[in-house]
């Protein structure tokens, strides 16, 4: 019984127990999830690597961590511009509020139309170009001159008015009034009221489309006449009426607040940094030892680059950036993303506009190996001032070895050098490409002059004659102005020896008279 009792106790244990087996706590970090990362750092860990060996070096800033002197500089400012003054004067204004040394805006405003207005402040003016030529979008009110017989023909008609269109700008327009393509990219109606004769409607367009003369084209389509009554642009490039849009008021509020309480706080919520306005372009990640070169001016190579976005297409504009998400240039791709996976050198990107400013990273060009040989033997007077060869000083292994692709030497001159195995001497034969082109030249010119007839060479003689003669006649008129020259010269110091002797007697007399 007891033995029976204790096995019906183990088959219990064994029905109640969890044998099963369990997979081991995992060791690796959780994954990070970068997707509520500022600005150019958002969905970091989506560009694809192409390297991870790099050394960060401590300069630079994040763009939300800058002190508030530096935030100003590179911020920009989303705008509700009011109506009646112009946007030169609104900016003229925030100048002075600021006490900026530039500002600049995204794209001009009439002065009765209100809505979105990118100002940008100091460094951040590099950017203007790229806003100003990005798409609008505009909120309308049409007036129509009399009533509609089909209510349905106005959004009929703004689907007609779509895609590449001619404009010619209106009368109170600042510009020449020429004809010009715009592409409208999309019409949409808002509402219709048919008895007051009002449409609003919302449109999506090109740069420099002028919604004036969409709306005097919309009321010819129709048949009945109409004009703009009101104007709010909504969208202007990377900024629309919803990204935390201010007014001047509150421009005006948060720099009083700071200058009275030095509370950054409402200065920084009005104005946002210059790379707010970049998030829309496809980003490359540059090495922070590359930084510097890049904002000298110097092209982006495979060496520079840490990360690179997907889908990026041969010239292509880009944004080069840090790894702390720096802004330093908007750059034309040279490379598209597979070669970029595959390449070992090359040229990644150029610079179209430098944005970051000069020495904000140290400079690290030129401390490599062969860099530093090339300054020594420059200091021991191997080379050059400027690193040119000096033909019997500079050694031979280095002409073979060392190439400067700063310099024209490989296309200006070849130099061969010759080993001797008798005499075991090196003979250096230098042959400039300038020498052999002459040679080639008067070869050709011999040749050639073969298989010229008699009257060709006739009238080459007349030519080389006549030219002859002009020279001789250059020469004897220069010859003949020299001689007038000279005894223009001759007459000019007679004269003056005259004078002194004249005045000298004068002074003698006057001296025996006092006597």
């Amino acid at each position: 019984m007891a033995s029976a009792a204790a096995q019906n106790a183990v088959a219990q244990a064994q029905l109640a127990g969890d044998y099963s087996v369990k997979p081991a706590p995992s060791s690796s970090t959780p994954k990070l999830d970068t997707s509520e990362w500022p600005l150019l750092l958002k969905n970091y860990d989506k560009l694809l690597v192409r390297t991870a060996h790099f050394t960060p070096i401590p300069h630079g800033c994040s763009p939300l961590k800058r002190d508030i002197k530096s935030y100003i500089k590179s911020g920009v400012i989303n705008l509700d511009k009011p109506s009646n003054p112009s946007s030169h004067e609104v900016v003229a204004w925030l100048r002075r509020i600021l006490r900026v040394d530039k500002t600049g805006h995204s794209g001009t405003l009439d002065p009765k139309v209100t809505g979105c207005l990118i100002v940008c402040i100091d460094r951040a003016t590099r950017l203007v170009k790229s806003q100003q030529g990005a798409g609008k979008e505009y909120v309308c009110v049409l007036r129509l001159h009399s009533a509609l017989p089909d209510p349905l023909s106005l959004p009929r008609a703004l689907e007609t008015l779509t895609g590449a269109l001619f404009q010619r700008p209106p009368l109170i327009s600042a510009v020449k009034r020429q004809l010009r393509v715009r592409t409208i990219y999309q019409s949409t109606l808002l509402e219709f009221d048919n008895d007051r004769n009002l449409a609003v409607f919302h449109v999506k367009c090109e740069a420099g489309t002028y919604i004036r003369t969409l709306c005097v084209h919309l009321g010819l389509l129709l048949g009945v006449g109409g004009h703009m009554q009101e104007l709010r642009r909504v969208r202007s490039g990377a900024m629309s009426e919803n990204d935390e849009m201010v007014t001047m008021h509150d421009v005006l509020d948060a720099q009083w607040t700071y200058d009275n309480t030095r509370d950054e706080t409402y200065l920084r919520r009005v104005i946002k940094p210059l790379e707010s306005l970049l998030v829309g372009y496809k980003r490359i990640v540059v090495k922070d030892s590359a930084v510097n070169a890049v904002c000298y001016g110097a092209k982006l190579m495979i060496p520079g680059l840490l990360r690179y976005e997907a889908d990026i297409e041969l010239h292509e504009e880009i944004v080069l950036m840090t790894t702390k998400g720096e802004a330093i240039a908007l750059a034309i791709a040279q490379m598209t993303t597979v070669e970029l996976a595959t390449c070992s050198h090359g040229v990644v990107a150029r610079v179209k506009r430098c944005i970051m400013e000069r020495d904000t990273y140290p400079r690290r060009w030129g401390l490599g190996p062969k860099a530093l040989e090339k300054k020594k033997m420059i200091k021991d007077g191997k080379l050059g001032k400027h690193g040119e060869k000096i033909v019997g000083v500079t050694p031979a292994d280095w002409s073979k070895d060392y190439v400067d692709y700063e310099r024209d030497e490989v296309t200006t001159a070849t130099t061969t050098t010759t080993t001797v195995a008798d005499g075991g001497a090196t003979i250096e034969e230098v042959t400039t490409v300038v020498e052999e082109k002459e040679r080639k030249r008067k070869r050709k010119s011999e040749g050639g002059e073969a298989a010229d007839t008699e009257e060709d060479k006739a009238e080459r003689k007349r030519r080389k004659k006549e030219a002859k003669a002009a020279a001789a006649a250059a020469t004897e008129t220069s010859m003949a102005v020299d001689t007038e020259a000279a005894e223009a010269e001759d007459d000019e110091e007679e004269r003056k020896r005259r004078k002194k002797e004249k005045k000298e007697r004068k002074e003698r007399e006057k001296a025996e008279k006092g006597s």
